[in-house]
Formats: C-alpha cells, structure tokens, sequence
C-alpha cells in the first residue's frame, strides 16, 4: 500500500534560523532572570554585601547604618521576603522596580514567542497554521522585537544606575557580574532573531498576498487566464 504523501509545504528555514537564535535566547534570559549575579563585590574587599540578583540579595552579617534597631542580615534571601521588609525600599529603587517589569514582561513574550514557533514548525493545528501562518509569524516578530527592547532598557538602566551611592554602599567595592552579561547577550541573539523573523513574516505575508491575486484571477471572468 502507498504511503500518502503530504501535499503542505514545511515551515520556513527563516522561521526556523529565527526560532533556533530564539531559543539560545531565551536560555540566556533565564539565567540571567533567576540567577542572583547581576552585581557582586570583590573577595578582598571582605564586604558584607556579597552579591545580588533581580530577585534576591547576599548578605554576610551586614548591619544598615539607617536602620533604628540592630538587626543583622545574614545569607540569602528573596527581596521580597520578610527578611528584607525593613530594608526593602533601599533594596528596590525606583529604576529597579522598572528593570523587574520589563525583564519579566520580556521573560514572558520570549516563551510565548517559542510557544508560537514550535506549533508553526509542528504544524499544530494543521489547517489553522496554514491558513494563519503569515499573522502567527507576524505575531513572533512582534514579541521578540519588543523583547528586545525591554532586555535593552533593562541592561542600560541598571549599567547606569548600578554605581549610585544611595544604593549599595561602597560601589567601588563591586564588579558587575556574570548574570548581567548573559542579560546583554540574550538581548544581542534576540535583537538578531527579531531581524530574521522580521524578514521571514514579510515573505510569509508576501506569499498569502499572491496567492490571494493567484485565485482572484482565477475566477474573474474578465481575466484572460480564468475559468469560464
């Protein structure tokens, strides 16, 4: 008996290249969202602050000078936790509050986006990604592009702001580190999946629009090649 052959054509190796770039991506990010190494201090400084991330901070036996009862903070911690509601308007200026959203909106977008490449290559549902192919590609740009963007007001920010002295004390002391760099790479490898996608949703859209003038001529009478 025959094997049925498939009469669709496969996804694009554009949105394939983009999706590839997307995921290494997206693997940056998440190192870079979880991990409490976005700045840390220098061994031989013996400071008490030890280094942080977006979500958690580093202590070791630290005592803040503003702060009326002396209490002592020690380890890690996630910032939002009752360990650090004493400090935590000095933990969380204003500008890391924003780079918190924007990172977690980007976080976000970056998954959905995978989630929408993964059905278009699986051709899951089939008859939707073939009618849709065109918008969901559109729909990939869209959120890798304006990932993108927040990842680089995100990692600006906080290379602007990391050095104030009414944030961590002695910024001399302290080096940004590794979860900050993974931050600017995923932000370099999506910048560039965001271009190939961009290209690849306009041949998609490109495609639909021929086909579409293909199958009006088709059918009007007036055309010379169609149908009677």
């Amino acid at each position: 008996m025959l094997e049925t052959k498939q009469d669709y054509h496969r996804a694009s190796n554009g949105l394939v290249y983009g999706g590839v770039l997307a995921y290494v991506g997206s693997i940056f990010l998440l190192i870079s969202f979880i991990s409490p190494y976005w700045v840390q201090s220098y061994e031989e400084t013996f400071s008490a602050f030890k280094h942080m991330g977006l979500w958690q901070y580093c202590f070791d036996q630290f005592r803040f000078p503003y702060h009326q009862f002396d209490q002592m903070f020690d380890g890690c911690h996630y910032i939002y936790s009752d360990e650090y509601y004493v400090i935590r308007e000095w933990l969380l200026p204003g500008w890391l509050l924003a780079i918190q959203a924007w990172m977690t909106l980007a976080f976000l977008l970056v998954f959905a986006a995978q989630v929408i490449i993964a059905l278009i290559v699986i051709r899951y549902p089939l008859r939707g990604i073939l009618h849709y192919e065109w918008l969901l590609t559109g729909i990939v740009f869209i959120c890798e592009a304006i990932s993108s963007f927040l990842i680089f007001l995100s990692v600006w920010l906080f290379w602007t702001q990391s050095s104030r002295r009414d944030w961590l004390m002695y910024p001399n002391f302290n080096h940004i580190s590794y979860s900050y760099y993974f931050g600017v790479f995923s932000f370099l490898i999506h910048t560039l999946a965001s271009y190939i996608l961009y290209w690849d949703a306009r041949r998609a859209y490109d495609l639909r629009r021929e086909s579409k003038n293909l199958v009006m001529q088709m059918y009007d009478p007036n055309s010379r090649n169609g149908f009677m």
